[in-house]
This record gives C-alpha cells, sequence and structure tokens, in this order.
C-alpha cells in the first residue's frame, strides 16, 4: 500500500520548507532509513530520513520549490501503484475539509448579519456607475501606457506631443508614479548653463535585482518584529575598563595549544553575573514569568542570510577554553547551515557582539522568549581617569537591551555592575 510521505516541520517555528537537494528519483527504491531529501527550513539545511519502505512513485515538490508544512512531499509504495488515484483522493478529501470549513464560517457569519440597508436612490446608483466607468477608463489607460512603455495618462499624452515633451525625462506624481496633466505642464526641460564648463551629465542606466526572501530572514522578520513590538524594550549602557581583562588575555594565550578570544571572557562573566542576578534569567509567559535556574548563552552568529544563535549550556560552569570550542564548532555548523533544533533552542540569555566589526556601540533587540539581549561593542583606546591622572585606557561599551515587563531597571542595573566586575577583575571568573 502507498504511503504519503509530507513536508515536515523541522523546527518550532517552521511554517514552510523548501526542497534543498533529492537524493532519489522517481522509480528508485528506497529503504527506511534512508535519505530521501535535504529540506531547507528556516534556521538550518536538514536531512530527512524516509520512514518507509518501498519504491518513490511520485515527487510533489521539486528541487528548490517552496512548499507549506504538510503538502505532499512524495509518494512511496510498491511498483505500479496508481499515483493519480491516490492524489485525485487526496486532493477531494482536501476539498470536503475546506467546503466544511466555509460552511462553518458562513454560518457563524450569518448569525451576525446587519438589518439590510435602504434601498439605494437612482442618485446614488448613477454616482455609483459614473465611478465605474471613471475606473474602468483609467485602468484601460493604464494598460495602455504600460503597452507603449510609458506610464502616463491619455491627457498628459497630448500635451507632451503639443509641447514635444520626451515622457521619458518627465517625473511623474501620480498613482504608482504615473505621469498626469500637472506632471507636463510643471515640466522644466534641463539647460546648460552659459560660460565656464558645462557639468558633466550623469550617464548610465537604473536597475535593481529582487531576491527572494529565504526561510531563514521571513523568520527573523517576523520573530524581532513580534519582539519588539510587543515587549517593551529600555535600554542601559556601560562603559568597562578592559585593561585587566587584555592582560589576563595575553597571559592566557601564552600558553602552548591554547587560545580565547574576548567574546569567550563575555560569555563567562554574563553566565556568571546571571547567577547572581537570576531576575536577568527570565522570561516572559504571559500568566507566569519562569525564572530559569540554569544559565544558557544564546550567541548570535552572523551567516550570509541573517542571524542564527546557537546556545552553550550551562555556560556558569565552563571555562574560556571550553566555551571558545562550542563556540568555534557552532559557528561554523551556521554558516554551513548544519546546525540542528536542539544547538539553537533553549536560550535564556542571549549576546551579540559586534566589537570584530569596529561597532563601538549598538543596541539589539531582545531574542524571544528571553528577557534581555546584551550588545558588545570593540574595546577602543581612549584617554581614562585613575587616581586623579589622565592615563592612556582601552575602554568597551556595553548596552542591555531589557523587557520592561519582566527587568526593571534597578535589575539591569545591578547585572550590569556584576558583569562589570567580572571583566574588569577576570581572576574572580576562575575561582567563582
Amino acid at each position: 500500500m502507498a504511503e504519503v510521505v509530507l513536508m515536515p516541520k523541522l523546527s518550532d517555528t517552521m511554517t514552510e520548507g523548501v526542497v534543498a537537494e533529492w537524493h532519489k528519483k522517481v522509480g528508485d527504491k528506497v529503504s527506511s532509513g534512508e535519505i530521501l531529501a535535504e529540506i531547507e527550513t528556516d534556521k538550518a539545511t536538514m536531512e530527512f530520513e524516509s520512514f518507509y519502505d518501498g519504491v518513490l512513485l511520485h515527487i510533489g515538490i521539486e528541487k528548490g520549490a517552496t512548499a507549506p508544512v504538510n503538502d505532499v512531499l512524495a509518494i512511496i509504495g510498491e511498483e505500479g501503484e496508481d499515483v493519480e488515484a491516490i492524489l485525485a483522493e487526496l486532493k477531494a478529501s482536501s476539498e470536503k475539509e475546506d467546503k466544511a470549513e466555509a460552511e462553518t464560517k458562513d454560518t457563524s457569519s450569518s448569525e451576525k448579519k446587519e438589518e439590510p440597508s435602504e434601498k439605494k436612490t437612482s442618485e446614488e446608483v448613477n454616482s455609483e456607475k459614473s465611478k465605474e466607468t471613471t475606473e474602468k477608463s483609467e485602468k484601460t489607460s493604464n494598460v495602455t501606457s504600460s503597452n507603449d512603455r510609458v506610464f502616463a495618462s491619455p491627457l498628459a499624452k497630448k500635451l507632451a506631443e503639443e509641447k514635444n515633451i520626451d515622457l521619458n525625462l518627465v517625473q511623474g506624481t501620480g498613482d504608482n508614479g504615473r505621469i498626469v496633466k500637472r506632471d507636463v505642464e510643471n515640466y522644466v526641460p534641463y539647460e546648460r548653463p552659459s560660460g565656464g564648463f558645462a557639468p558633466l551629465a550623469a550617464s548610465g542606466e537604473e536597475s535593481f535585482e529582487e531576491i527572494p526572501v529565504s526561510q531563514m530572514r521571513k523568520t527573523i522578520a517576523k520573530r524581532l518584529s513580534e519582539s519588539k513590538f510587543t515587549a517593551p524594550h529600555f535600554y542601559l549602557t556601560l562603559d568597562i575598563d578592559m585593561g585587566n581583562a587584555i592582560a589576563a588575555r595575553k597571559s592566557i594565550n601564552a600558553e602552548e595549544g591554547v587560545k580565547i578570544s574576548f567574546n569567550d571572557m563575555v560569555v563567562k562573566a554574563a553566565a556568571m553575573a546571571l547567577r547572581k542576578h537570576p531576575a536577568v534569567n527570565s522570561s516572559w509567559r504571559g500568566d507566569v514569568i519562569r525564572r530559569n535556574n540554569h544559565v544558557h548563552i544564546g550567541v548570535a552568529v552572523a551567516v550570509d542570510e541573517g542571524l542564527l544563535v546557537p546556545v552553550v549550556r550551562f555556560a556558569d560552569a565552563k571555562g574560556f577554553a571550553q566555551i571558545g570550542e562550542e563556540v568555534k564548532v557552532f559557528a561554523q555548523k551556521a554558516k554551513d547551515k548544519k546546525l540542528q533544533p536542539e544547538e539553537w533552542e533553549g536560550n535564556t540569555f542571549t549576546i551579540s557582539n559586534l566589537g570584530m566589526f569596529g561597532i563601538e556601540e549598538f543596541t539589539a533587540i531582545i531574542n524571544t522568549p528571553d528577557s534581555c539581549i546584551l550588545a558588545v561593542g570593540g574595546i577602543k583606546s581612549v584617554p581614562v581617569v585613575k587616581e586623579g591622572q589622565v592615563v592612556p585606557g582601552n575602554v568597551m561599551k556595553v548596552t542591555l537591551s531589557c523587557d520592561h515587563r519582566v527587568v526593571d531597571g534597578a535589575s539591569g542595573a545591578a547585572f550590569l555592575n556584576t558583569f562589570k566586575r567580572y571583566l574588569e577583575n577576570p581572576v574572580s571568573m576562575l575561582v567563582g
């Protein structure tokens, strides 16, 4: 008996997927556990295994095509089975469900019907007919204009012909850039200035490229919009003296086989500070605020299509080197689109570091369901005052974005000051 394989839901946020690659073609034998296809989700490209034995009878979604979750991906069965009959049965079943849903909606809406409106007067009818005629006329002229490659009203065309004006040089101010009468009347042709050198005319041609929105970019747009417009953000910024951190990192990296980055130190300091300030290690859940006893740090990683946030779990219990190794592996997996769901889910706090790109200071949008995200800038050499003397210093700016439903200003400030103390005295992180 044939088995219908549907587009799988491979992540909690996935609503549709793209078939990146087929590993089998129609007519090939398929065994349970074999890789059938590669599916691009909103966060990664994942291998999809067959759950059935048989022959691949039908491919429902071609390579490179996008389809919603639960659309027909493939049909696997015995050779010679009637695929068309199976597809027809699926279509009939789907139409029956749609019809039942529509009837339910109609029943619901009929209960809320308003009283019939009064009969329209002849003047109202004539007015609507006149409006319809005008709209049809405008639509007709628009089509004609598009075919002529100039988007202009007939009157504007006639006037331009009389005035010997090239409509390609006129900027339209009507709907969708349409050239109308006033544009032709107000058109002032370019005149070469008298005397001196005439400015060089700009050459070239306007052009653009439209890039399809990837599954990852769609999800980033949706989640960040929801976060920004749902969670009331506020921001706290602090300067951190990185002199001791620079010296500590240099000393650690002098050891053979050990290399840590400032980001590894930032992750460790944030994890230890979260242990002391659980209010920041929390999330808004509607009816409750979830206060996490574990510390899972999400580290934003830039990839070609946006950002992925792999998670360093129990970061407070790990050393600099271990954190650094994990982040390095995750970053490579993210760029190769090989991150697995368990590697990007479950964060309780997020860090976004743009210091390596020369950014001194920025604010970040909270990565839900976290209540906070820490934006880390680069280390800058500036004059600082120490013991009443102006001396050279190395300062790093950090900004904490907070969800005011969960974290108050005092709680956020207390966390930042603890974080600052750890980075300004790195030895305390080794014994904490």
